[in-house]
């Protein structure tokens, strides 16, 4: 309306700017005021009628957006619409990409299967597994390395990792009003953890890669989680550092407590634990666990206190660790037995988050080997991984020493 009105005054004052002009000019005046009027009459009509086209636009607009609207509804309201891996959609480009790659090789991939593979400039061959892959690799290992649950991982982009430490202490005193300020010079040092490479292949028959019902990305999966857990885990309690992390009980700036073999097999053995929970730094003491193996577990569960109650106290929550004396307890089987014999540490006890580093360089990168072993009807996969470990706080962990 406020178009028209403005419209209507414009008209108005054209014509009567038109009447003047043509009266100026000696010329019909009425011949002049209707061709005004039919001027205005022909703009009004010209005005309606792109209104009329754009609310019709308008209107068809709406339609469009409610029906695409109902339509993303109803797939969302459908089971695992929500989801985003449903069948109207299917799994990630990457995802397929990788399964391709995996069961028919890199032959048979399209020009974009071949750019969503992912690669790293520093990886010599093969690829990178894509997210969820890695993601349930990740999952198994922190089954299989109860390490890797405990300390703290941190992904590096270099071959090893440089950390400062202070090796020793400013040391103040208590002075005077005019005394001499005694002089301190702290000692500074670092720490340098490398990153080592562990790998190991699987062989996959043609047959088995053929047939669409098998999952093969759980398979190898599982293969490689299995294999790595196993190695990184027993690298992190026992590892020597030669071509693999030191790990716990080799590092030498871990002290611990002593115990003869004898009380270590006896009932004694609880106030050692109690001793063991006391010799680690207050500040790391009531964030420590236990961790030790399953036969070990198996005699401690056996102790009881003077009152005849059970030292060991199971877990009331699902997901939670049991508990010793309070602390939560980590079972590995890379611990040696209370049997084990003199030089050996059967119980660790501490802050392991802060005591241990553990560092990924590269995810998991399978690279698939079509011909070394076709010959049998079979397909090779190598997998490898870069993984580094340390004690970086040996104040926050301490050992229980059979000598």
């Amino acid at each position: 309306m406020k178009n028209h009105a403005l419209m209507s005054a414009a008209s108005a004052a054209a014509l009567c700017a038109g009447l003047e002009t043509r009266d100026e000019g000696n010329d019909d005046p009425l011949a002049a005021a209707t061709a005004a009027v039919e001027e205005l009459r022909s703009a009004n009509e010209n005005f309606r009628t792109e209104q009329t086209a754009a609310a019709e636009r308008h209107a068809t607009e709406v339609r469009g957006l409610t029906d695409r609207l109902t339509s993303l509804e109803t797939r969302l309201n459908r089971p695992g619409g929500g989801g985003g891996n449903d069948q109207t959609t299917g799994p990630a480009l990457e995802v397929r990409a990788f399964d391709t790659f995996v069961r028919r090789g890199r032959e048979l991939l399209g020009a974009d299967e071949v750019r969503a593979l992912r690669t790293d400039s520093q990886v010599a061959g093969g690829y990178l597994a894509p997210d969820q892959f890695e993601a349930t690799i990740l999952k198994e290992l922190v089954r299989i390395s109860p390490i890797r649950a405990a300390a703290r991982v941190t992904s590096v982009s270099s071959g090893a990792i440089i950390l400062p430490k202070r090796t020793g202490r400013i040391t103040a005193k208590w002075v005077g009003e005019v005394e001499t300020r005694p002089a301190t010079e702290p000692t500074y040092g670092q720490i340098e953890l490398p990153v080592h490479e562990m790998a190991c292949y699987v062989d996959v028959s043609n047959r088995l890669l053929e047939d669409a019902a098998v999952n093969m990305e759980a398979e190898l999966s599982a293969d490689f989680a299995e294999e790595f857990g196993r190695l990184e885990g027993e690298a992190f309690v026992i590892g020597d550092g030669v071509k693999k992390p030191v790990g716990i009980l080799n590092d030498t700036s871990v002290t611990g407590i002593p115990i003869s073999a004898a009380a270590a097999n006896s009932k004694d053995l609880g106030d050692a634990l109690i001793s063991l929970i006391y010799d680690v730094a207050v500040q790391y003491r009531n964030t420590g666990a236990f961790l030790m193996n399953g036969t070990t577990i198996a005699f401690i569960r056996k102790l009881k206190d003077a009152g005849g109650n059970y030292m060991w106290m199971d877990s009331i929550r699902e997901g939670e660790p049991a508990t010793l004396l309070g602390r939560p307890v980590l079972e590995s089987a890379d611990m040696p037995a209370l049997n084990a014999g003199p030089g050996t540490s059967p119980v660790v006890y501490g802050d392991i988050g802060a005591a241990y580093r553990i560092l990924d360089r590269v995810g998991l990168t399978v690279l698939r080997d079509p011909y070394t072993q076709q010959v049998n009807g079979l397909v090779r996969f190598h997998a490898r991984r870069r993984v580094g470990g340390g004690v970086v706080r040996p104040d926050a962990v301490r050992k229980l020493n059979i000598n």
